[in-house]
C-alpha cells in the first residue's frame, strides 16, 4: 500500500524508473525518483522508453501525468475512463467507507457496490488534487540567501516562498492552488499548480477479506495475490467548476486517462511509474542512514505498532468504535510494515557502508584540487561532527518528539498545568477560559484506553534508555522496581492519568492551575516532583 500522510506529510508529483529485466532476480535495476520537468534531461530512448517525454509530462498540453492524481488522504490515484472514474489502492477508501459505515452496516468489512451513479457513496472530507504545472524555482527562492546562514537564511527563503505564492496565485486560474515546495532538504524549491475537486464519491471497493487478502505479511512485498483496489469517481458543477457534493454535478471529464493493458509487462520491458510517493532520501549522508536503520525505523514501526494495538483495543469496546477507527489502524499498520521493511532493506544492502564508500570518494576528491578543498573541504567533517553531537541522545530525543501532544493528549494537559505551576505563574480568567475550553475540545474525542497504552508503550521505551540518556523524573518514580514489577508500577501510573477520576473531566484538569505546588505535590506525589 502506498504510505499515508503523516510522519511524512508532502507529497509531490514524482516520477520514478526503473531500468531493467522486470524478471531478472539478480540484476540490480538502474533507478531514480525525478520532478516532472526532469524527464526530457533523462536518456531514456536508450534504455527503451518508445514514447516522448513530452507524452509522460506537457505543461502546454496533454500528458500521462494528467491522468494521476493524488487524493486528499495522501494516496496516488489515475483516472481510468473520460467520465472521471478513478482507480486507487484498497486502502485509500477506508475513510470513506468508515463515514458513511454504521454499526449494522460497515462498508469496510462488506465492501460498497454502487449498482448506478445516484448510489455511488459521498466520500465525506475527500479531495482530489491534479498537477497542472511543475517549475523548478531555487534560484528565485534562494535569492538574497545565497550569503546567508542559520535564521537569516531561512527568513530569507520563507519571505521569497511567500512572496512568489502570492504573486502566482494572483495570476493562476479560478480554482487553481499554488504552492511552492522544498524538495531534498532545501536543496531545490518547486512550484507546483494544481486543481482541487471537491465532490468524490466511492463506486467499488471490494470486501476487506478481499482487499487485504493475505493480511499485513504480504503488504509491501512481491508478488500479491490481492485485490487492493477501490474504484471513485470525482464530480464538478455542470460548468466544469470546482463544487461541494450536489445531486447536481456532473462526473469530471479529465484531459487524460490511463487504459490498463491486461496483458502485463514482458521481460525487458521499460518500466516507470508516476505518483505522489512524498519524497525520497536516497542523498542523505551515512551517519543519518545508520541513525534510521538502527534506531529510528525501530522505534517508529514499535511505536506505530502499539498504537494500532491500542486503538484495537479501543474498538473492542464497542462495534461502533471498531469501526471507526479500523481506518487508522490500517494506516498505522501500513506505516510501521514500511519502517520494518526499510530497516531490514538497509542493512540486508549494507547502504550504510555504501554511502561510506561514497563520501570516502568524494572526500579525495575534494581534496584533489586546493580550489575544491577550499570550498567543500569543510562539509564532511562538518557532518561528522553535528553527528556526534546529536546521535549521542538521540533515543531520548525520539521519544521527546513523538510523545507530546499528539499521543496522549491528556497527559499533555496536565503536564503544561504542573509545569505552570511549577514556574510560580498564574492564569488570568481570561486565559483560564481559552485553556477550559481547549481542554473540552479535547475531551470531546479522547479515547483512555488509547492513552493509557500509549503511554505505557513509552514509559517502557524510558525504562530501557542507556543510562545517559534517563529521565530523572522517571527514575525517581520507578527506579526501585525492575522487570515485571516495574511493568506493573507503570500501567498503575498510565492508568492514574488516563482512566482514573483524578483527571476525567475538563473541570479537573484546569483546577490544577489553582493549586500551589506543595498541594500538588501532597495530592499527586506520583506525578507532580
Amino acid at each position: 500500500m502506498p504510505n499515508k500522510l503523516n510522519i511524512f506529510s508532502t507529497y509531490i508529483l514524482m516520477f520514478a524508473v526503473l531500468l531493467s529485466s522486470v524478471s531478472s532476480a539478480f540484476a540490480f535495476p538502474e533507478e531514480g525518483m525525478f520532478t516532472p520537468d526532469q524527464i526530457g534531461r533523462l536518456s531514456l530512448s536508450k534504455k527503451g522508453l518508445k514514447i516522448k517525454p513530452s507524452d509522460i509530462y506537457n505543461p502546454n498540453g496533454v500528458g500521462l501525468s494528467d491522468a494521476v492524481v493524488r487524493l486528499s488522504v495522501g494516496c496516488t490515484a489515475e483516472f481510468i475512463s473520460p467520465e472521471g472514474l478513478i482507480l486507487t489502492n484498497h486502502h485509500c477508501g477506508f475513510d470513506a467507507l468508515v463515514s458513511a459505515s454504521t454499526p449494522q452496516t460497515d462498508y469496510v468489512e462488506l465492501g460498497y457496490k454502487a449498482d448506478s451513479r445516484l448510489n455511488e457513496l459521498p466520500a465525506r472530507g475527500y479531495s482530489v488534487f491534479m498537477t497542472q504545472r511543475v517549475e523548478d524555482v531555487t534560484a528565485k527562492i534562494n535569492r538574497g540567501a545565497e550569503n546567508l546562514t542559520g535564521e537569516a537564511r531561512a527568513q530569507m527563503i520563507k519571505k521569497n516562498t511567500e512572496e512568489l505564492q502570492q504573486q502566482e496565485q494572483s495570476k493562476a486560474p479560478t480554482g487553481s492552488i499554488i504552492r511552492v515546495q522544498s524538495l531534498n532538504s532545501g536543496f531545490f524549491h518547486y512550484l507546483y499548480q494544481t486543481m482541487q475537486i471537491k465532490d468524490v464519491r466511492v463506486v467499488y471497493a471490494p470486501p476487506r477479506n478481499i482487499g487485504v487478502f493475505g493480511g499485513d505479511p504480504d503488504n509491501f512485498e512481491w508478488t500479491r495475490h490481492t485485490g487492493d483496489f477501490t474504484f471513485l469517481r470525482a464530480y464538478t458543477a455542470p460548468d466544469g467548476s470546482s463544487s461541494e457534493y450536489s445531486p447536481s454535478n456532473i462526473p469530471f471529464k479529465p484531459k487524460k486517462f490511463l487504459t490498463i493493458n491486461i496483458g502485463g509487462v514482458k521481460e525487458n520491458d521499460f518500466v516507470f511509474v508516476l505518483g505522489y510517493p512524498g519524497g525520497t532520501t536516497r542523498y542523505r549522508e551515512s551517519q543519518s542512514i545508520d541513525f534510521a536503520e538502527s534506531t529510528n525505523f525501530p522505534f517508529l514501526a514499535s511505536y506505530l505498532q502499539a498504537r494500532s494495538e491500542a486503538l484495537g483495543k479501543v474498538g473492542e469496546t464497542s462495534e461502533e468504535k471498531r469501526i471507526k477507527f479500523q481506518s487508522d489502524r490500517a494506516n498505522l499498520d501500513n506505516y510501521r510494515k514500511v519502517y520494518q521493511g526499510s530497516s531490514v532493506a538497509l542493512k540486508r544492502n549494507d547502504t550504510v557502508a555504501k554511502k561510506r564508500a561514497e563520501e570516502a570518494k568524494f572526500a579525495a576528491w575534494i581534496n584533489a584540487n586546493p580550489q575544491r578543498q577550499a570550498k567543500y573541504g569543510e562539509i564532511l567533517p562538518n557532518l561528522t561532527r553535528i553527528s556526534g553531537e546529536y546521535y549521542p541522545t538521540a533515543q531520548r530525543d525520539l521519544i521527546l518528539r513523538t510523545l507530546p501532544p499528539t499521543s496522549t493528549a491528556v497527559f499533555k494537559q496536565v503536564y503544561d498545568a504542573v509545569l505552570t505551576v511549577q514556574q510560580g505563574k498564574t492564569l488570568t480568567p481570561a486565559e483560564k477560559q481559552q485553556k477550559l475550553a481547549e481542554i473540552r475540545k479535547i475531551y470531546e474525542t479522547r479515547e483512555p484506553i488509547l492513552e493509557r497504552e500509549v503511554l505505557k508503550f513509552f514509559l517502557k521505551e524510558i525504562a530501557e534508555l542507556p543510562a545517559n540518556q534517563k529521565f530523572a523524573a522517571a527514575e525517581n518514580l520507578f527506579n526501585k522496581f525492575e522487570g515485571k514489577e516495574r511493568r506493573l508500577a507503570e500501567e498503575t501510573f498510565a492508568e492514574s492519568i488516563a482512566e482514573r477520576e483524578n483527571f476525567d473531566t475538563p473541570e479537573k484538569v484546569i483546577k490544577l492551575y489553582d493549586g500551589s505546588l506543595k498541594d500538588l505535590q501532597k495530592k499527586y506525589p506520583n506525578i507532580v516532583e
